[in-house]
């Protein structure tokens, strides 16, 4: 049997600009002129890379997408400390992005919390103890 290599994660943007911006206020360094594009790519550390799509771009190839609820995916940023998931959490309710869970002392020993980036995926953000 073949071997593959995990190279990506995938999102599809109903609103590219959007879903870039907050994308943009957790770190990634994406062009602004990328805001107008059907797909965007972005190198994240050790290679591997972000992707965004459009609906458009998807139902070009798959005409019958349709956005799968509760698909079980999440992406995970690390923070810089515990403070740094209070502080970033905090950042993004104030931009209006949408908090599902405050941040925490999990009990794996992370400071943790969770918001929704505009296409309602998980997003975590967490940080080892001090």
């Amino acid at each position: 049997m073949t071997a593959a290599a995990f190279s990506a994660v995938g999102i599809v943007a109903a609103d590219m600009g959007e879903s870039l911006a907050f994308y943009r206020r957790l770190g990634l360094d994406i062009p602004a002129e990328s805001d107008t594009l059907a797909h965007v790519e972005v190198e994240v550390s050790g290679g591997l890379r972000i992707m965004w799509d459009t609906v458009e771009t998807v139902r070009s190839f798959a005409p019958e997408w349709e956005p799968a609820p509760g698909s079980g995916v999440t992406l995970a940023f690390a923070c810089d400390g515990p403070d740094g998931v209070d502080r970033l959490y905090a950042d993004l309710l104030a931009a209006g992005y949408t908090g599902r869970h405050e941040p925490w002392n999990a009990v794996w020993g992370q400071r943790y919390a969770i918001v929704l980036d505009p296409d309602g995926n998980w997003v975590d953000l967490f940080a080892s103890p001090a």
